[in-house]
């Protein structure tokens, strides 16, 4: 006893995920890099904005990307992009954020929602094709908490029924999928157009709000770029209907530097969740989680399935411990208000009764490590 209320005195607080200790760590090049925008006042599409779009093509091994303020804003720019007719289905997991959804209400789409695999949470490709209907234009997956969706799967559904696949890669960028054949490929970088946000709890955040548009493909590429400035070319001559949507130079600037540590970034949550996968491995109420032999996981979230467990009660005995909890998400999609489905999606209805989170991230020390596994495992034996 005595020797963890040590530990607690010794302990900085506990977070969900600690940007402040990022900061700290990456501060010697974040100031200078900020700095420097500020001293020379190009807070608009300043050069920085474009050499982090080139450091990420990089990065991902890919032609085009496209940064823009958000990674609703990049959804929605991608689907404006595909030009699709009103009342388009668009195939997408029931067991994820709103964006998506919200995205496709805004463009008058119909989101078709489908159950998810049991084990990665991500969307059940053995259903796809159940969904498709002539409307069917875009089969939209998300790679949730870090886990990559089946790709080769999807494309291949893609393929044969002619339809478009977008990837959210919000939660997952620096993720691998390999491929039957043995070639590897990033996340994001396998369907038609992919997005991805770098709020600043992500695994490469900013300071504040940004997002990106990625795509291989030229002349969406360019159609993207229009769409995201006022649909414009040429200043002042509006080809098409666009949005105003654009990341801040200085965002671009510290996402620069970020860049260079986002595999490390990685690792070190892997060393987090490695910790929490030895300590709860074949405990009766929770289940850790799932890595697919052909897939990396890139941790955004560590994400539990419990068994015969009060979560609310749960959560409310970490907080009194200090340790923040979270849950991704606590309804479906097709029972949300704002989207409600008169539809049965077994599994997604279950994992959001019984999944929950625990703080990782790049700057955790053992002490909250230990901590945290030592109070999650005595509240099953109190």
């Amino acid at each position: 006893m005595f020797a963890i209320l040590n530990t607690e005195i010794r302990m900085k607080p506990i977070q969900m995920v600690d940007l402040a200790s990022q900061y700290q760590r990456l501060k010697s090049e974040i100031d200078p890099a900020i700095a420097e925008v500020l001293t020379k006042a190009n807070f608009i599409n300043g050069t920085q904005v474009k050499t982090f779009a080139n450091a990420l093509a990089s990065y991902l091994n890919v032609k085009h990307v496209i940064p823009c303020a958000n990674g609703t804003d990049a959804l929605q720019i991608a689907f404006m992009a595909l030009d699709l007719p009103e009342g388009s289905e668009i195939i997408t997991p029931g067991f994820s954020y709103i964006a998506l959804a919200e995205v496709c209400h805004l463009l008058k789409l119909k989101p078709v929602f489908v159950d998810v695999n049991p084990q990665t949470f991500n969307i059940d490709t053995n259903a796809i094709e159940k969904y498709i209907t002539p409307n069917t234009k875009v089969i939209a997956t998300v790679h949730l908490y870090g886990q990559t969706a089946d790709m080769e799967a999807i494309m291949a559904i893609a393929e044969k029924h002619s339809l478009y696949v977008i990837e959210d890669n919000a939660q997952s960028i620096g993720g691998e999928y390999t491929f039957s054949n043995g070639s590897i490929f990033k996340t994001g970088t396998i369907g038609h157009i992919s997005t991805t946000s770098f709020f600043p709890s992500k695994n490469l955040g900013c300071f504040g709000d940004g997002g990106a548009i990625v795509t291989n493909d030229d002349i969406l590429a360019e159609k993207i770029k229009m769409i995201a400035n006022h649909g414009q070319k040429v200043k002042y001559i509006h080809d098409i209907v666009g949005v105003n949507s654009r990341l801040d130079t200085i965002q671009a600037a510290l996402l620069t530097v970020k860049l260079k540590y986002l595999d490390s970034f990685i690792e070190e949550r892997k060393a987090v969740a490695e910790h929490y996968n030895k300590a709860f491995e074949n405990h009766s109420h929770l289940k850790t989680p799932f890595v697919a032999f052909n897939t990396t996981h890139v941790y955004h979230q560590y994400t539990l399935q419990t068994c015969n467990v009060n979560i609310d009660d749960f959560r409310k005995v970490m907080q009194e411990k200090g340790i923040p909890t979270m849950v991704y998400y606590p309804l479906p999609l097709h029972q949300q208000n704002a989207y409600k489905q008169d539809i049965s999606l077994p599994i997604s209805e279950l994992l959001c009764q019984n999944v929950i989170s625990l703080p990782i991230g790049t700057d955790m020390d053992e002490n909250q490590i230990e901590y945290i596994i030592q109070n999650v495992l005595n509240y099953f034996k109190s």
